[in-house]
């Protein structure tokens, strides 16, 4: 029998599940207290939670919020990283945590608009660059033939004032 603790947990879950923009799911099994301590920092610092979950719970809340590709994630114990903005950023902290530390930490799967990627993928996300690099690679893009025709109209024009600055001081 469901108790309304348990039935208040679901909901807040279903409800993180429906506001997030990426689900990493995690086996945390064996990983020290002061590591997972570090970790839960470096996540906080980028605005994304980790939460340790009942799988029979979290499993309700993603039927709930309609992320049914979640249930492949829910097996032994799981933790969850859930980001709200910028999903790359998740994929890019976690994937820097096992790479720098040499964690134990496993990535089992992630969940980003509806599709499921495996942990080879989580590393291909995390190797993307981030959207404000991407922009400001798009933008030095756009900007390189406008400078460069700004370059060459200027030379023109540089170079018609230098030859009347020569006639003028031949004249005067």
């Amino acid at each position: 029998m469901p108790t309304d603790k348990k039935r208040q947990e679901v909901a807040e879950l279903a409800e993180r599940f429906q506001r997030s923009t990426i689900v990493i799911g995690t086996d945390f099994t064996s990983l020290p207290v002061n590591e997972m301590t570090d970790l839960r920092k470096r996540l906080r610092e980028e605005s994304v939670e980790y939460r340790v979950v009942k799988n029979r719970l979290a499993l309700l809340a993603a039927r709930e919020a309609g992320k049914e590709g979640l249930s492949q994630v829910f097996e032994g114990t799981t933790g969850l990283a859930i980001g709200y903005g910028d999903p790359l950023v998740v994929a890019k902290v976690l994937d820097e945590h096992v790479k720098s530390t040499r964690s134990r930490l496993i990535l089992r799967a992630a969940l980003m608009d509806g599709t499921l990627y495996n942990t080879a993928q989580i590393s291909a996300l995390a190797a993307l660059p981030s959207k404000e690099e991407l922009l400001s690679r798009l933008l030095g893009q756009l900007q390189t033939p406008i400078t460069q025709l700004v370059t060459v109209l200027n030379g023109t024009i540089k170079g018609l004032a230098v030859v009347l600055q020569r006639r003028a001081e031949q004249l005067g």
